[in-house]
């Protein structure tokens, strides 16, 4: 008897199947190739017959050529750092598109000589923050306050509240992200309470900077104080704030989240926050502050390292211009059209109910901010049929329950959702 393995078609035969080749020019000759070898080994195991190969590995393509996959946010968690953080505007991901090819990032096209990198993003960011004489954007927060320890501190002190030694995730700890620049940190205070005094008197000749860290990640209760940046402002020595989140001026859902408008008005130096968190926008690091200081940043030779490249530039002067990004509109959600929309939804699928339920912030940003929500409540099961399905839509499991929390999903992904759950139940 033939052994059927010989039946299976050869590679090249199948790269040439018009389908598989029109797939090259999307996905590219090795990504294709992959495909149709794992679909070759399957016929030759037995588990699909010789004759479905083609099929199958049509059937196997992905999507494109990134392994990366859009999914639907709906676990009530705004900034979901696992989800990628901030998802960004349209206005945005159209800037992304017209920077992918080339563009005048560096030059000048009216007077065909270089000119300053991004200009346009820093604009808006000067804009959007008055009250900076100077403005710098690097890879992100950490790097930030990285190229900060580097230009202000080299083998000099870092006096920080003991209190304020923060763990911003994956392990990485921003004490040590200071320590591995050469710098030496002085902890002043205790972890639930810093006065004025314990800085003045840690403050000496070897002093770089006085810097305030906002526990963006938690939050400490009772018995506690913390010194403000209006009153460590009064401190003869450079002050260094890190709002974290990224906030540019005061949010009215978030009385209590620091912004970098505030923190400039009241004193500090230099501000560092983040880019795609409450801002909304790709993953950046924003420096704001005096413009003097910030010329010594950019100058330093590790700016260069740090440097973030023209799709973030273009993405962010979007973000800053352009309409509300999804975050911010999130964040203003009316909670009466949440539960319109979750009642509409829960109508149409057997066994869904629409529920209130609470969302948070997330991202590193406004710690113990409770965001009013409504949403489809779930069997337990269906959490994990739905974070299988095309599009994946992840959820939360809560008291034995899958819910969707809405405030999360656009309104014009309703009928993803609903199309989604109507799959687990079929």
């Amino acid at each position: 008897m033939t052994d059927p393995r010989r039946r299976v078609p050869r590679t090249d035969a199948l790269l040439a199947d018009p389908r598989l080749a029109e797939a090259q020019q999307l996905l590219g000759r090795a990504l294709v190739k992959y495909v149709i070898t794992q679909a070759q080994q399957r016929a030759r195991a037995g588990e699909i017959e010789p004759e479905q190969v083609a099929e199958h590995a049509v059937a196997s393509l992905p999507a494109g050529a990134a392994s990366l996959r859009p999914v639907i946010n709906a676990t009530g968690v705004v900034v979901h750092t696992n989800l990628g953080r901030a998802p960004l505007s349209q206005a945005a991901v159209d800037a992304v598109v017209t920077a992918s090819g080339a563009t005048d990032v560096e030059f000048d096209l009216a007077t065909g000589h270089r000119a300053r990198r991004g200009r346009g993003a820093l604009a808006a960011l000067a804009a959007a923050v008055p009250g900076a004489g100077g403005v710098h954007v690097v890879n992100n927060n950490a790097a930030a306050l990285l190229l900060t320890a580097l230009t202000l501190a080299p083998s000099k002190e870092i006096v920080l509240s003991r209190g304020e030694l923060v763990e911003i995730g994956d392990g990485f700890r921003i004490p040590e992200l200071l320590a591995s620049t050469g710098a030496r940190l002085r902890e002043v205070g205790t972890t639930n309470r810093a006065h004025l005094r314990d800085y003045a008197d840690a403050i000496g000749p070897d002093t770089g900077f006085v810097l305030k860290v906002h526990p963006s990640n938690f939050c400490v209760t009772g018995f506690t104080s913390a010194v403000s940046v209006a009153e460590l402002a009064q401190l003869d020595t450079p002050l260094v704030v890190d709002i974290g989140s990224g906030l540019l001026e005061p949010h009215p859902m978030l009385p209590d989240e620091p912004d970098a408008t505030t923190a400039l008005r009241d004193g500090a130096n230099l501000v560092t926050a983040s880019g795609d968190k409450l801002l909304g926008g790709p993953q950046a690091g924003l420096l704001f502050g005096d413009a003097g200081l910030i010329e010594r940043l950019r100058r330093h030779p590790a700016a260069r390292a740090l440097r973030v490249d023209k799709l973030t530039l273009a993405a962010l002067e979007a973000t800053v211009v352009g309409p509300p990004p999804p975050v911010a509109q999130a964040l203003a959600a009316d909670v009466t059209r949440l539960r319109v929309r979750a009642e509409r939804l829960a109508a149409q699928l057997p066994g869904g109910h629409a529920v209130d339920c609470v969302a948070a912030v997330g991202g590193g940003g406004a710690p113990g901010v409770q965001l009013p929500s409504a949403g489809l409540s779930l069997p337990e099961s269906y959490a994990a049929k739905l974070r299988a399905g095309s599009p994946p839509v992840v959820g939360r499991v809560e008291s034995g329950r899958c819910l969707l929390d809405l405030r999360t999903v656009a309104p014009e992904d309703d009928d993803l959702v609903l199309a989604a759950v109507l799959a687990c139940s079929s």
